[in-house]
Order: C-alpha cells, then structure tokens, then sequence
C-alpha cells in the first residue's frame, strides 16, 4: 500500500522539475501567431508525446538508454545543445519570421512549424529532469502499484499544465504584442542558460568537470 506521503512528495517533485507555471510563458513565445484552435492542438500533441515517454521510461527506467548505448549524461548534453538552438531562435525572431513566411494562403497548415515534439514535449517536459524523477519514483515501489502511482502523479501535473496552455490565448492578449515580444527574448535568454546548465551537468557526470 503507498502511502499519501508518496504522492505528496512525488507531485511536489515532478511540478517543481516540470515548471507548469514557467511554461505557460514559454508555450505562448513558441506558438505567437498561431490560431488558438491550433495552440491547442499543439498542447495536447505536446502533452501526449511527454506523457508516453515519461510511461516508457517508468516500465523500462535507464535500461531503454542503455540498450542503444546513451548515457543519461550524454542525453542531458545534447538535450542541452537542442534547447539552446531553440533559444537562439527565440532571441532572434527566427520563429517568427519563419511563420510570417509561411503565412501566405497557398501555404498548407501542414508545413506550419510545429513545436509540440520539439522543443514542448522533449525537452521541456520530458526532459533529463522529468525523466530521471520517473525513473526515481517507480523505483521506490515495485511492480504495477509503483508504476501506477508515478503515472497517476505524472497525470496531474500534465493536466495542470494543459489547463494553463489552453488558457495561452488569454494570456497572450493580456501582453499584447510587445508584451509577447519582451516575454519571448526574456525567456530566450532563460531558456539558453538552462540549456549551458543541462550542458554542464551531463559534462560534470561525465567527470570532465569538477562539482
């Protein structure tokens, strides 16, 4: 029998390492421009990836890394490398002139940019941090009961950070469109330096770097 201790201790975990508040703002910065109709779509795409990953990983823990031959240090350094790529867009408007490019009314909705694979799902909510915590918290219970209670506390951190991309539009109004602007290279320069850390830290595993 788990206890009420576990899912306490797990959810506070899992909604501190995925950050649902601190997504909102960077889903908004990802999607600027898009249809509401289509954020939404995004977000459940995005949830939905995240979700079956962070369920594979529960079942088969480091094992799935280990089987093709990745590190889960060498997954943290080219999560890293990934995430500032997206940065760089997001300091420099790439994102956005790319979508205004698209934009024209020949242009299928198909070959819009779509970020809810990468970087939403991987590497921003199942990420080195979220993945590892999984892993983790199976562990403590054995069994289908474990992999049950970490999925149930999975859940309810995506749900709350699905309930707050669908409110995206909303909040994108609020700003308005220098708002949106400042957020996004704000959030540009944040998303960079997590990237360096995600960087630094599969370096430091790796035992090139001192702690």
């Amino acid at each position: 029998m788990i206890d009420s201790g576990f899912f306490i201790t797990s959810f506070v975990a899992l909604f501190v390492i995925i950050d649902p508040i601190g997504l909102t703002p960077i889903f908004i910065a990802l999607t600027q421009g898009l249809p509401t109709k289509q954020q939404r779509r995004i977000a459940l795409r995005a949830i939905a990836v995240a979700g079956g990953l962070l369920a594979v990983f529960a079942v088969l823990g480091e094992a799935v890394l280990e089987f093709i031959g990745i590190s889960m240090p060498a997954f943290r350094v080219a999560g890293g490398i990934l995430l500032f790529l997206t940065a760089l867009d997001m300091l420099f408007e790439r994102r956005t002139k790319r979508r205004e490019e698209r934009s024209q009314p020949e242009e299928e909705e198909e070959d819009i940019e779509d970020p809810s694979v990468f970087p939403m799902a991987i590497p921003l909510i199942a990420g080195p941090g979220s993945i590892t915590t999984v892993i983790l918290l199976t562990g403590e219970h054995s069994g289908f009961v474990g992999f049950a209670a970490t999925m149930g506390v999975v859940a309810a951190v995506l749900l709350i950070l699905l309930g707050l991309c669908f409110s995206a539009g909303a909040l994108a109004q609020a700003l308005g469109k220098t708002g949106v602007t400042v957020v996004t290279r704000l959030l540009g320069m944040l998303l960079a330096a997590l990237a360096v850390q995600f960087v630094l830290d599969g370096l430091r595993d790796f035992g090139l770097m001192g702690s």
